[in-house]
């Protein structure tokens, strides 16, 4: 009887952990039509049916198809940056963001991470699988846009995250924006477990599930071991308030980072509400980081 029930137990446990692995990294996606109505909700998005688009398909890490849109800027302009999402979103969530590059002079290119939107069905590697889409997309932008000699990145959530994921492969990028991005997947995990009163070892059952079912370790989907060596220019911005994935992992990325950085903190924003709770703010600090770097003709 008590070897039926060891069994039992082994089973149980087994399946729990294929659960949780497929809850953690395979949660539900919106699609465009429910992304654009919480994003018009939420600030005026009218001026995106104004814009000339060009959508198109790349080729990302190991051929997976990227779904891709290009916003062209009503002003000719050779400066172009790169919008990532956060997870379960898709390129509808990164239009908070454009109309502050917009008029920062830049063309807006956003897409669909692996597994969102209009893109095939998979899952997430936080960062991972993500961060090699980006080197893709970047050296897709350099070659599909010849007029161009700036090009910057910035990410969101999951976006931030697997844009610096990608600074350890060396992108020919400019400048990035990472705003309340995750240092490591383990702490925001662990943090949710401890919020919603449920043991830490959950974490240690779906990182088994995770190795057993997509052949990935949550343990190693840590961004902050892409900044040892980076010297790309980043600026980190993060929610005070933000409960999710909490300040510290931007603090903490900003402090193992070289080169020029700045972090700043939005009062009173939550999770990815940085933007729009002060988009006066957010928009002096973009424009005055970009301010004191060297990129016009940032290539020959």
């Amino acid at each position: 009887m008590i070897l039926i029930i060891v069994a039992c137990m082994a089973v149980l446990m087994f399946l729990l952990s294929l659960w949780m692995a497929s809850f953690v990294m395979t949660g539900k996606r919106q699609t465009p039509e429910e992304a654009m109505k919480w994003q018009s909700e939420r600030y005026d998005t009218s001026f995106y049916e104004n814009l000339v688009k060009s959508d198109y398909t790349v080729s990302g890490y190991e051929g997976y198809v990227l779904h891709v849109q290009l916003l062209k800027n009503p002003e000719k302009t050779d400066k172009y940056i790169i919008l990532s999402h956060g997870y379960t979103d898709n390129h509808i969530g990164s239009l908070k963001y454009v109309s502050m590059y917009l008029d920062l002079g830049y063309n807006c290119i956003v897409y669909d991470l692996r597994g969102h939107g209009e893109n095939a069905r998979t899952f997430t590697t936080y960062g991972i699988l993500e961060g090699r889409d980006i080197t893709c997309l970047v050296e897709d932008t350099w070659e599909r846009y010849p007029d161009m000699t700036i090009l910057g990145l910035h990410g969101e959530s999951l976006g931030a995250a697997s844009t610096i994921t990608s600074l350890k492969y060396r992108p020919d990028a400019s400048f990035v924006v990472a705003d309340c991005g995750f240092s490591d997947i383990e702490n925001v995990l662990r943090n949710g477990y401890k919020s919603a009163h449920l043991p830490g070892f959950l974490f240690e059952v779906a990182d088994v599930g995770a190795r057993i079912r997509y052949h990935y370790s949550l343990k190693d989907m840590r961004p902050i071991d892409s900044l040892d060596d980076n010297e790309i220019p980043i600026l980190f911005i993060h929610g005070e308030a933000d409960n999710f994935i909490l300040p510290e992992n931007s603090e903490d990325m900003f402090e193992r980072t070289k080169g020029i950085k700045e972090f700043h903190l939005i009062s009173g924003a939550g999770h990815a509400y940085s933007v729009l709770t002060d988009p006066v703010t957010y928009k002096e600090y973009v424009a005055a980081f970009l301010e004191k770097l060297p990129l016009e003709n940032d290539r020959p």
